[in-house]
């Protein structure tokens, strides 16, 4: 019965610990969720419109020659899911991972059967998986939440560009997750190259635009540049819903510790009150067989 009392006693002070470890880390990533947060509302207004008005543009610049913007039978894939570089985030890395095996499985099954899709990981999580199960990996940018920065980021949408533009890849689209809030993220693909297009619902191209300086060295200057916010947006994005999903996660497993805890006080107690009702008869029966 001591024995069995010394286990459940170390499972207490176990669970005790953990839910320790795990009250603290809600409130670290509690903390970085203010700050991802804060990040993404204020970016995402500025990238959407930047967004469509590039998507505008494309649709209306029939008579330019729009290389990011070219539509060529797609043979060669570059998939770039945004996961995280940690765990302990609940299923958030396994549906970011998922996702991009949908998007493989819907759109590009033969484009992988014959070897001829890529991805480009951004996060540890994302780089470990892919690299593990033998696809074709890029392996130069997945370090870039180490030093989150727009110029970490840029390298990577510049290598896509540079690729696509070189023909090594006929289509490139991006899979992350879209912050809603602490509890909620939405997986999502999105198409990056070429760019999309879009049209008015009577079907006439969007094109209110007046151009100053000439359409030409306003497209050559700012595409780039609308591209490479595109991925940052998709990376704070990603960022801001790993901490959310983190907070989420620490606080039910703090939530699920209470109840471990309660359970093993029970289990503890009935053990004491079991071994306690042993002794008292062991000394009854003593005290009787020396009367007897």
């Amino acid at each position: 019965m001591s024995g069995q009392l010394k286990e459940v006693r170390n499972r207490i002070k176990s669970v005790t610990s953990t839910q320790q470890i795990t009250k603290a880390m809600k409130m670290v990533s509690a903390a970085k969720l203010r700050r991802a947060q804060d990040a993404i509302i204020q970016m995402r207004p500025y990238a959407q419109k930047l967004q469509e008005m590039l998507s505008n543009i494309a649709s209306s610049s029939s008579d330019m020659a729009l290389p990011l913007a070219e539509e060529r039978a797609v043979e060669r894939v570059l998939l770039i899911p945004v996961t995280s570089d940690r765990g302990l985030c609940g299923a958030y890395n396994s549906n970011v991972i998922k996702a991009t095996r949908q998007l493989i499985a819907d759109k590009y099954a033969a484009q992988h059967a014959a070897g001829n899709v890529t991805i480009l990981p951004i996060g540890k999580k994302g780089f470990e998986y892919f690299t593990k199960n033998n696809y074709q990996v890029v392996a130069d940018f997945w370090t870039i939440f180490a030093d989150l920065s727009f110029d970490n980021v840029r390298n990577a949408a510049v290598y896509a560009q540079k690729a696509f533009l070189n023909k090594e890849y006929d289509r490139v689209e991006l899979v992350y997750s879209q912050f809603k809030n602490a509890a909620t993220q939405k997986f999502v693909t999105e198409a990056y190259l070429p760019i999309p297009k879009v049209e008015n619902e009577g079907g006439n191209k969007n094109s209110d635009f007046i151009y100053e300086p000439s359409k030409e060295i306003l497209v050559q200057e700012l595409m780039p540049k609308i591209l490479n916010t595109q991925v940052y947006k998709a990376v704070l994005d990603a960022n801001a819903s790993e901490h959310g999903a983190r907070m989420t996660a620490m606080d039910k497993a703090s939530e699920n510790a209470n109840e471990l805890l309660k359970n093993l006080k029970i289990s503890y107690n009935r053990a004491r009150q079991a071994a306690i009702t042993t002794e008292l008869t062991e000394i009854v029966s003593g005290a009787a067989a020396l009367q007897g």
